[in-house]
């Protein structure tokens, strides 16, 4: 049962469409209300034409029927206020508890940004089921600046008026593009989100989300000029410190820059994958009491009752989901629907707003987990499906299969594999942590039909139990063999260990043979390094144009000679 409602109340931003004074565009405002829009103001060529806010004028009647969206070129803009002795005037930015009571509407739901999951099919979906503030997608604020394309595909596009409240989230390092991207972006959103909290690999590399954590003056400085730029709040989403104290200072330093909203990961930036483990709600509420900004919490929740308990215990202002959400869509309504329904409602709007088939893939992967550990055939098709039709009817024989399971179901029988609910029905998964991950690996499978973890391969390359990836390239080259004793056996160079080249005379690869040919100033034929043989022609080039200076001059002073004698001869006579 929902312990909160089905129906979110429209004062707490529910259903009740577009805040007033935030529509996206003139087009997108309900029938008689007016739009205004805060912000750097555009001509329809694109090009800035001032700051300020845009007179209040009639709203355009309601976009036509179909799946097309309107795209910011053809966006009509209305012109800002001619002179400082405008009507309209310049309205102050929101912030803090007013931000969140006004622009977000209160909102206790939240749908976590995720990247290639929470686009706009998934988050109409999700708020047609009791969400009541979405963020988009993580962008890459350098790409953004630079990629008009990107700007178009992953928000121009997504213009939607039932979209709002909606936050951009972006990833940056550095405090001018991050203020140029989120320039570009705050016309088509609330907010603006700094990632603070990503703690994958490819954060690491690029040096963003969690691991700009310990860099206060560089994240001081990023908030600063952002919120002094901008004509929309900016928020952040953080991961905690293992110490207490350090995460408090830590978001008392972000709310002192301007950060007008905090979410926090009650996890660290270790904790993911198989290590994930349990968020810590103490983190999130000590945080909460010392802050004088709303507070989101994110981390642990499963069900609308982990909403509720969450709130209780440490007092935040909203609740945000990830994974259980993308497992159950109509977690903020505390329902637990059958995998098809809404699976079909998800595809009609795919329908509406198109997304690239991979995100729909990836979504129907998540929302079929549990059924397709039974019905492994169709995590086949689903893989292999090219276009929404396809998926559609993979989704159909899934829903047959299941209705005649549920018709052939004793009375009394309970789900296996210790799920809570029968694997038809949306629920969370939970991610076994390293030790039972272990126990699983050297399984064919599990309790009632439920599929185990692959073994490992044999060496002479069974097809029975090869990845996924091996069985496609056996189907391409069926004599292609796997077994590492038949792989080929290379001379490792000297210095690092990579294979050398076969005819280099230093006997190593090509990158260390590189670094001595050019240091000995030497050649190696076998790499085609020529250092030597270049040094002697450089030297033989220089040795001939020495020459022919010679030659010049000798030929100058000859002609000098010859021109002095004839002007004496000319005197003389």
């Amino acid at each position: 049962g929902c312990l909160w409602g089905g129906t979110p109340s429209p004062l707490l931003g529910g259903r009740s469409g577009v805040p007033r004074g935030l529509h996206a565009s003139p087009r997108a405002a309900p029938s008689g209300s007016a739009a205004v829009s805060e912000g750097p103001v555009r001509c329809s060529t694109g090009e800035p034409v001032g700051a300020g806010w845009r007179r209040h004028r009639p709203a355009a009647s309601a976009p036509s029927k179909g799946p097309s969206l309107p795209l910011p070129a053809r966006r009509r803009r209305l012109q800002p206020p001619s002179g400082s002795g405008s009507s309209l005037g310049k309205m102050p930015k929101l912030q803090g508890f007013e931000f969140w009571r006004n622009t977000l509407r209160g909102a206790h739901y939240v749908v976590a940004p995720m990247v290639d999951q929470s686009e706009l099919a998934w988050r109409l979906l999700s708020r047609r089921h009791g969400a009541q503030l979405c963020y988009t997608p993580m962008l890459h604020a350098q790409v953004f600046v630079r990629d008009a394309n990107y700007r178009k595909e992953n928000l121009y596009c997504d213009v939607c008026p039932e979209d709002r409240p909606l936050i951009v989230q972006f990833c940056a390092n550095d405090p001018e593009v991050f203020v140029q991207a989120a320039l570009l972006a705050q016309d088509y959103c609330d907010a603006i989100d700094l990632n603070l909290g990503c703690p994958q690999m490819i954060a690491k590399r690029g040096h963003y989300g969690a691991f700009l954590q310990e860099e206060w003056a560089l994240l001081q400085k990023m908030i600063l000029l952002a919120h002094e730029k901008l004509s929309v709040p900016i928020t952040c989403k953080i991961r905690v410190f293992p110490e207490i104290d350090k995460t408090v200072k830590y978001a008392q330093l972000l709310e002192k820059a301007g950060c007008q909203l905090l979410t926090v990961h009650g996890r660290t930036k270790e904790q993911k994958g198989p290590l994930a483990g349990v968020a810590s709600w103490e983190h999130i509420k000590a945080v909460r009491k010392a802050v004088s900004i709303p507070v989101f919490a994110n981390g642990n929740i499963q069900y609308l009752s982990d909403v509720e308990e969450c709130m209780q215990k440490t007092e935040v202002h909203g609740v945000m989901s990830a994974e259980g959400n993308l497992h159950n869509p109509a977690l903020f309504e505390g329902r637990n629907p059958v995998v098809w329904e809404m699976t079909e409602e998800y595809l009609g709007i795919v329908h509406q707003y198109p997304c690239q088939l991979s995100y729909v893939r990836a979504h129907l992967f998540k929302l079929w987990h549990h059924t397709l550990q039974v019905y492994q055939q169709l995590r086949e098709e689903l893989a292999k499906a090219k276009s929404l039709e396809g998926i559609a009817d993979v989704n159909r024989d899934l829903k047959l299969r299941c209705q005649e399971e549920i018709a052939n179901q004793k009375e009394g029988e309970k789900p296996k594999g210790g799920l809570p609910f029968f694997h038809w029905i949306c629920q969370p998964y939970v991610r076994p942590g390293p030790k039972e991950m272990c126990k699983e690996n050297g399984t064919s499978g599990s309790e009632g039909g439920m599929r185990g973890k692959r073994a490992l391969e044999d060496d002479d390359g069974n097809s029975d139990i090869l990845s996924k990836n091996k069985q496609k390239k056996k189907l391409r080259n069926p004599n292609k063999r796997f077994d590492p004793s038949l792989k080929p056996k290379y001379a490792k160079c000297d210095h690092c260990g990579n294979p050398k080249g076969n005819k280099c005379v230093f006997n190593l690869c090509r990158g260390c043979c590189k670094k001595r040919a050019f240091k000995e100033t030497a050649d190696c034929p076998g790499h085609g390094l020529l250092f030597k043989t270049k040094y002697e022609k450089s030297l033989l080039w220089k040795s001939g144009q020495t020459e022919m200076q010679k030659i010049e001059r000798t030929q100058k002073g000859e002609v000098e000679e010859t021109a002095g004698l004839k002007e004496g001869i000319d005197t003389v006579l």
